[in-house]
């Protein structure tokens, strides 16, 4: 009890020092939170309070084909401790692109509806906002807009927005129908290769799709990677991404290779965006906040990205 009051005493005190160490009009510092349990620890509260992040994209769970192909919710958010006083949560949910294959009549009702009980349930709120993330393609955009309509209706009953993440090939797109996107600035080479060095981030991979940014008819913030990736290869060829090191089977001869951007890849990538949608980097978007990813840098370099890197 002692430790869980000392505990939530800093998240209230860093929450105050976060409200004013924020930037100017128009600058929000932001992260995702990408996990199947919400532990801010000492490690994230002080992070937080230190660079004035203001709002959390927070997962609450995906939604995965079942046995039958229908779209069912997995790996539900489980609530360990709240987010400081003061930071605006943003529910995220997670949709696998195969489930707009399917039967999505009641989906959209759903996910909206299991969004404000875990609201309700955890004291998170007000909502004001709930994003949908989706890889989707060509062949899925049609009912992955008219599943978004519905989201946006039914939102807005309930007083939320909605945005949509963008993935860099779908910049060539319509933009989806929803209030605002959210650019991911990552992922872009092929991991499972060994010879790509920079999977996560490299800017002559993504250097085609930015291109588009300028005439993309949505509003924008962006979001950059400081995650890394362990990657198991035998003889070869790709077996997965270790997150634990008992994760895989590692066999004798197998290669793990770390993949990880590096701070100037990240500022690469910022002037980037900077120079073709200035307003995109009003608001800086961090993905993840996870206790390796928080540590991989100095304090200054994660001040350097919030800020633009001057720009």
């Amino acid at each position: 009890m002692r430790k869980l009051l000392l505990i939530t005493c800093l998240l209230g005190s860093l929450a105050l020092l976060s409200c004013r160490r924020a930037g100017g009009a128009g600058e929000v510092r932001s992260v995702y939170y990408w996990s199947t349990v919400l532990d801010i620890d000492s490690q994230k509260a002080a992070f937080i309070g230190r660079h004035g992040v203001s709002r959390v994209y927070l997962r609450y769970f995906d939604v995965v084909p079942d046995e039958a192909g229908r779209p069912v919710p997995n790996a539900t958010l489980r609530f360990k401790t709240g987010v400081p006083r003061g930071v605006e949560v943003v529910p995220t949910v997670y949709v696998v692109n195969s489930c707009m294959a399917a039967d999505t009549s009641g989906l959209a009702e759903r996910i909206v509806r299991r969004v404000a009980q875990m609201c309700e349930t955890n004291g998170i709120g007000p909502v004001s906002e709930l994003q949908i993330d989706c890889d989707w393609t060509r062949r899925t955009r049609e009912r992955y807009f008219a599943f978004l309509r519905t989201v946006g209706r039914l939102a807005a009953d309930r007083g939320m927005r909605v945005s949509a993440t963008i993935r860099l090939h779908q910049l060539a797109e319509a933009p989806p129908p929803v209030d605002r996107g959210v650019l991911m600035m990552y992922n872009t080479g092929d991991f499972t290769s060994p010879d790509c060095e920079k999977p996560i981030l490299d800017m002559r991979d993504a250097a085609p799709y930015v291109g588009n940014l300028g005439r993309y008819g949505l509003p924008l913030s962006a979001a950059y990677p400081i995650y890394s990736w362990r990657i198991l290869f035998r003889g070869g060829r790709y077996v997965g991404i270790m997150h634990r090191d008992d994760d895989l089977p590692v066999l004798p001869g197998d290669t793990i290779v770390t993949r990880a951007p590096t701070v100037g890849d990240i500022a690469e990538a910022v002037k980037a965006v900077g120079r073709r949608r200035p307003d995109a980097n009003r608001e800086v978007i961090l993905f993840d906040l996870g206790n390796q990813n928080i540590t991989r840098f100095n304090p200054d370099d994660y001040e350097k990205i919030y800020n633009g890197f001057g720009l």
